[in-house]
This record gives C-alpha cells, sequence and structure tokens, in this order.
C-alpha cells in the first residue's frame, strides 16, 4: 500500500491530495489534488469571501521531489462577486502571475541572484523568458521599494551615476549615508544623470525629511552640484577623498606617459626600462607594497624626479582627510598643498589645483560632515558585477529590481535552512 503526502507538507493551502503518479516517459512527478470543499473562497483581488461559481483546473510546477521535476494539479474555485463578475479565489501557495508556487519562485530567484539566467533555465529545465518572468514577479513581490514622498530621518546622501550599459547611457542613484542599520542602502534609481534627474528626486522629498539632511556626498559633475543648490540650497555639498585622489591619480598617469616618452624620445633605455610597468607602483599606498616593491618605488622617484615630486605631493594630499579637523585647519592646510604644487610647475597640477580652489568649500566640508562615497563606488562594482553576469540588461525594469536586490541580505535557500544544533557552539570572546 503506497503512503500518502499530507498536503501540509507541501504547503498546498485549501488543497486535499488525491494522488500521486509518475510518469517515466515524460520524466515527472505528478500531484493530484482536489478543492478542499469545507472553505469558502476568498477572491483575489478584494479578499472578501464569495460563494463558489463554478470549479476550475490548472497545473503549476513545485520544486523536484526526489530529483525529478514536480507538477501539481490544482482545483481552484471561480467566485461569484456580482450580478455579471466573477474572479478566481486566492492562492496563497502559487506565485502570482506565474505558473509556479511560491518556494520554486523564491529557489529560482535565489539561483538567479548569483547565476545567469541562461545556466538557471538549463539547471531547471525552463526557458530562459520563464526564468525571467518568475525572477521579475518575485523581485516586484518581495522587494521593498522606498518612495521619496515616504522617506524620513534622512541625514546625509550619497549621489553617484553608474554605466547602464557602454556608451553614453547612465543611472542616477541615490544612497542613503545616514549612521545607522540601513546605511548604504538605495533609495531611488532613475535613467539620466543630469541635474532634472535629481532635481526630480530632492523636489518630491516632503518639508520635514529635506529639512533634515544635513550634507549630500557628490563627485565633482557640475550636474548634480546645481541640482543640490536649486532646491537644497542650505544642505552641504561634501567632496570627499576618493574623487579627489581619482582626478590627482589621472595627473600622475599622464605625467608617467609623458616621461616615458621623453626617454624613449632621448633613446634612455635605463629610463624606459625603470619608468615601464609602474603605474600601479605610483598609485598604491607605500605601506601596502612589498618589500621588492618598495625597492623599485624607490629606484623610480630617485630617477625621476617630476614622478618622485608628484608622488610626495599624493601622500601629502592624501593627509588632507584627517578625522577630528576644523574647517579652518583643514582649509589652511589645502592653501599651503596647492601653493607647493603650484611651485612644482609639472604639467597638470596648474589644472588640478584650479579644480581644487574652485570646490574648496565642498572639500573642507568633510570636516563638519565626514561622509565618503566608498558605499557608492562599492554599489557601482556590484552593478557592474550584475551588467557583467547578464551579459547586459534590455529591460530596465528589470535591471533596476536586480539593483534594488543589492538592498537585501542574501538569506539562505528554504531548501538548505541553517538549523541550529543541539551540540553546536560559539567560538569567540564571551
Amino acid at each position: 500500500m503506497g503512503a500518502v503526502i499530507p498536503a501540509k507538507i507541501l504547503g498546498l493551502e485549501g488543497q486535499v491530495i488525491k494522488d500521486v503518479v509518475f510518469n517515466e516517459e515524460r520524466g515527472r512527478v505528478r500531484v493530484i489534488c482536489a478543492r478542499d470543499r469545507r472553505r469558502r473562497p476568498v477572491d483575489h483581488w478584494t479578499k472578501r469571501r464569495g460563494a463558489v461559481n463554478r470549479l476550475l483546473r490548472r497545473t503549476v510546477r513545485d520544486v523536484p521531489i526526489g530529483g525529478w521535476p514536480c507538477e501539481i494539479e490544482i482545483e481552484y474555485a471561480e467566485t461569484y462577486v456580482c450580478h455579471g463578475h466573477a474572479r478566481v479565489e486566492a492562492l496563497s501557495f502559487v506565485a502570482p502571475k506565474t505558473r509556479v508556487t511560491r518556494r520554486y519562485a523564491r529557489l529560482i530567484a535565489g539561483m538567479a541572484r548569483h547565476m545567469p539566467l541562461s545556466a538557471v533555465a538549463r539547471h531547471t529545465g525552463l526557458s530562459w523568458d520563464a526564468v525571467k518572468a518568475i525572477e521579475c514577479a518575485h523581485l516586484a513581490e518581495t522587494l521593498s521599494m522606498p518612495r521619496p514622498q515616504t522617506l524620513a530621518g534622512i541625514r546625509y546622501l550619497g549621489v553617484d551615476e553608474v554605466a547602464r550599459a557602454k556608451g553614453q547611457s547612465y543611472f542616477t542613484l541615490v544612497y542613503d549615508l545616514s549612521p545607522g542599520r540601513h546605511y548604504g542602502r538605495i533609495l531611488w534609481i532613475k535613467e539620466g544623470r543630469e541635474a532634472a534627474v535629481l532635481l526630480e528626486f530632492l523636489d518630491a522629498l516632503t518639508q520635514e525629511c529635506a529639512a533634515g539632511i544635513a550634507a549630500i556626498a557628490l563627485d565633482m559633475g557640475p550636474a548634480y552640484i546645481a541640482a543640490v543648490r536649486a532646491s537644497l540650497p542650505n544642505v552641504a555639498i561634501v567632496f570627499d577623498r576618493f574623487h579627489v585622489m581619482q582626478m590627482f591619480n589621472k595627473v600622475i598617469r599622464d605625467c608617467r606617459r609623458a616621461e616615458f616618452k621623453a626617454a624613449k624620445t632621448l633613446g634612455d633605455l635605463t629610463g624606459q626600462q625603470t619608468i615601464k610597468g609602474s603605474l600601479w607602483l605610483l598609485l598604491s599606498n607605500r605601506t601596502t607594497l612589498k618589500e621588492t616593491d618598495q625597492e623599485r618605488l624607490n629606484q623610480l622617484l630617485a630617477q625621476n624626479q617630476p614622478l618622485a615630486t608628484l608622488y610626495a605631493l599624493k601622500e601629502q594630499l592624501q593627509r588632507l582627510w584627517q578625522p577630528g579637523s576644523a574647517v579652518a585647519d583643514m582649509a589652511t592646510r589645502l592653501d599651503d598643498w596647492c601653493g607647493m604644487a603650484r611651485a612644482a610647475k609639472i604639467a597638470g597640477l596648474a589644472k588640478f589645483v584650479k579644480t581644487l580652489q574652485s570646490h574648496r568649500t565642498g572639500i573642507c566640508a568633510y570636516a563638519d560632515h565626514p561622509i565618503t562615497t566608498s558605499r557608492l563606488e562599492a554599489g557601482n562594482v556590484s552593478i557592474a558585477l550584475l551588467r557583467r553576469r547578464a551579459r547586459g540588461f534590455r529591460d530596465m525594469t528589470y535591471f533596476k529590481l536586480k539593483i534594488f536586490q543589492l538592498n537585501t541580505e542574501d538569506t539562505p535557500s528554504f531548501l538548505y535552512q541553517r538549523i541550529p544544533s543541539a551540540c553546536s557552539t560559539t567560538v569567540g570572546n564571551p
């Protein structure tokens, strides 16, 4: 006599399992169910109980049983709402807008978080379009996407752009940089990087939320600066160390390239060999280099005075962002550094100094508001990995859902729950 699988084990609320059939030719397990007649149907739209108009049947995919694909044939009611209106009853275990169960949708979405859709399709036997539709529906239902009108308690914001595809195609992303458990969450995504794009977000904030914002971390792009000045004129704009050092590293690259060309023109083979492949040494911090790499760096700086000057200026510029500094002290150190940079008379430095002086207020604002865009840059790396794994996105709505998914913790699948063991111990300080 065969065993009977209780419907409660499979989570089929409102269903009674009548039979389990294994089709060897198709290689599938089919669970045949009937509707529990003791339950009154609930309209999936109004959530109100109604009368049964007629019974319908459909088949949904479920997680494999014993390594075999599983289909569940269910019976459900069409509810009579009012004259001329009938809707199907709510099925709590079926994922909306799909033909799979909720647990199967969770499994597919969990796999798609770390795998390309094509790989998930191969593993599950579903089509690429079906996998994408299932994940889209699951993300749209489960993700909590903030709206500017509902935000509150925001003290610091970070704004950055990220490429959504190759070429001049970008998203504007707004991050919450306020200290606390929501630090680093993505608040808003919009196509474009013009001032009007950021203005749409800032103007949608409530007066209470806008009044509580103390500072916004930006890069030095004029569009975002203009948007903040137009919508939140009293909010401080902060330019952190990352973007400033990124600009200075470009000066080092250009100088190194010019020095290599000069050595090549003069036929200086020793100088060419010393400069060749040294960019990463010049851009790295000395403390992170191995002893052999430090010796090579010292040799390079001893033989090339312009690069030695730039390297010394780089180390001094990094010390500008010292914690606990006052705005006046930071401004004085910045002016002193700009004076030394002008005296060096190296190509490209004059333009860089001019840029620093024009953004002097935002750079020194770090003393009052020590926020950085490190979380933004980490988010950009994660988004780039998403784009690379998917080989690009054509559906921008799906791309936005995947970006908002970065806000959520990657929890274990329900198939592999972390069940605490009675003999497990905690390692660490008491």
